[in-house]
């Protein structure tokens, strides 16, 4: 898919703005037709999104204070890899545990998106984990306030259908489970 005709050059990169999450890289490009521009773009790590899955067909969801739009948002559990985690699988699996306290009998991968690539290069892995079950208290990070939920998938379904969850990543998740990979679950 990579068209070298629209490739950028980069000159400089620099780091503009650093804390702790993600930092602003500043760079100077040369673009297909030999200008020269600044362009700023967030960076941050790999980072994951679970879609934890009961027994009894509850969502295990979770609802946390966002201060970027101060609100309680619906969600799923989620946040960026660490340097303990040995890979995507752990990190999703540590993320599950800590915000919600619940453990799964096993992950299957759902997919890999871009959210936002015109101004980020952010990369969300997204998994499936399946029977999730509470088994400790939750361990949240100093700046998380969050409340586990346990609707049901239809309806999860419905709030975003109807426009009353507007997490992307809650839309992306269950409409790519609904459209893709349910049915796997019934063969």
């Amino acid at each position: 898919m990579t068209d070298d005709s629209l490739s950028w050059e980069t000159i400089d990169s620099t780091v503009a703005y650093s804390c702790p999450g993600f930092e602003i890289v500043n760079e100077t490009v040369q673009l297909p037709d030999g200008t020269e521009t600044d362009f700023d773009y967030l960076t941050e790590p790999p980072s994951v999104c679970i879609l934890p899955l009961t027994p009894d067909g509850e969502v295990v969801c979770i609802e946390e204070w966002r201060q970027a739009v101060s609100r309680v948002n619906y969600g799923l559990p989620a946040g960026g890899t660490e340097s303990d985690d040995v890979d995507l699988e752990a990190a999703a699996r540590r993320e599950l545990r800590e915000e919600t306290g619940y453990e799964a009998d096993r992950l299957e991968s759902l997919v890999s998106v871009e959210p936002a690539n015109g101004f980020a290069d952010a990369v969300i892995h997204f998994f499936v984990a399946r029977g999730c079950r509470p088994t400790a208290a939750q361990r949240l990070d100093h700046d998380e306030s969050i409340r586990v939920t346990t609707p049901s998938l239809e309806e999860l379904t419905d709030a975003v259908a109807d426009g009353a969850l507007r997490d992307g990543r809650v839309v992306l998740a269950l409409s790519y489970y609904r459209l893709f990979a349910e049915d796997r679950d019934e063969e």
